[in-house]
């Protein structure tokens, strides 16, 4: 009976996931969140408020070294609980609106306007007073970084464990039906040697050359040999649950599936016998469920 591949030492991480870190610095609640999808490569997309931006470099640098790759969308949110004392009034441009307006409003003798409202919406009458950013917070937000990168990592690993399950059993999947091939070699063979015989016992045996008879069957013989095959096959098989213990191993495991592929592909174009191509299709069936699963794989 054919014994179950061990993945508990498996390394496999999904590249889907969500990390959430908070804190409080001062007045400010900062919140930051990361969500990753799958990517050939390392995709950030960064939305962080105008005061962190001289951060971009180095929290791109925390993310791909924690993260490597993905499509990931990373957003920084401030809640400040003395936002209202940082709305500063530009008395001098607001007086200048002022004036221009009321001048105008004489000049076409309208009714009196709420001038305030008008002047309060007109451009840079309103700023936000920005605090120089201190070590201190700059420290504090790129922990939090972190913090939310190994949330995210962690959510990854647990994505992971199911996927190498998954993977697996399509991987034990494949195997059965390679070893239940076996049963019909014989049978293939014997079928083969069949449809020999009747095709020499139609030929006038004076014409046949002994010779060349014997290397032309030597030679369709190990055309239909699938020993080598199934040997690699196994191989890949076998390969492909090792690699799964390698950290980030999701680009290798993709090379693995091809070559099980190639395999898979030239039994099922030697094979000329219904059960076995049944096998074969059955084994292309899991292959790709495999090659789907290892997209998402880090």
């Amino acid at each position: 009976m054919m014994n179950n591949y061990d993945i508990s030492n498996s390394a496999l991480q999904s590249m889907t996931g969500f990390g959430k870190a908070n804190g409080q610095f001062q007045d400010k609640k900062i919140s930051i969140e990361v969500r990753s999808l799958n990517s050939k490569g390392l995709d950030l997309n960064l939305k962080i408020p105008s005061a962190y931006r001289d951060m971009d470099t180095e929290i791109r640098r925390i993310v791909s070294d924690l993260l490597l790759r993905g499509k990931m969308d990373l957003g920084i949110y401030i809640e400040s609980q003395n936002q209202a004392a940082n709305n500063l009034i530009n008395t001098e441009l607001a007086t200048q609106y002022f004036e221009a307006l009321k001048a105008l409003n004489n000049t076409w003798e309208s009714q009196t306007q709420d001038y305030l409202s008008l002047v309060l919406k007109m451009p840079d009458v309103l700023s936000i007073q920005q605090e120089a950013l201190t070590d201190a917070e700059i420290e504090f937000v790129l922990k939090l970084v972190k913090d939310a990168a190994a949330q995210l990592q962690l959510f990854r690993k647990q994505e992971g464990k199911a996927l190498a399950q998954d993977l697996v059993a399509n991987i034990e999947a494949i195997k059965a039906n390679l070893e239940a091939i076996a049963p019909f070699e014989q049978e293939r063979v014997n079928q083969v040697k069949e449809r020999i015989h009747k095709g020499l016992a139609s030929i006038d045996e004076a014409r046949i050359d002994v010779n060349r008879l014997e290397q032309e069957m030597i030679f369709y013989v190990e055309k239909l040999d699938i020993s080598e095959e199934k040997q690699r096959l196994l191989q890949h098989l076998n390969y492909f649950v090792e690699t799964m213990q390698q950290e980030a191993s999701g680009k290798k495991l993709g090379f693995i599936a091809q070559e099980m592929g190639r395999e898979i592909n030239t039994l099922g174009s030697k094979c000329n016998h219904a059960e076995i191509q049944r096998k074969v299709v059955d084994m292309k069936d899991h292959l790709e469920k495999i090659k789907e699963q290892v997209l998402n794989s880090l």
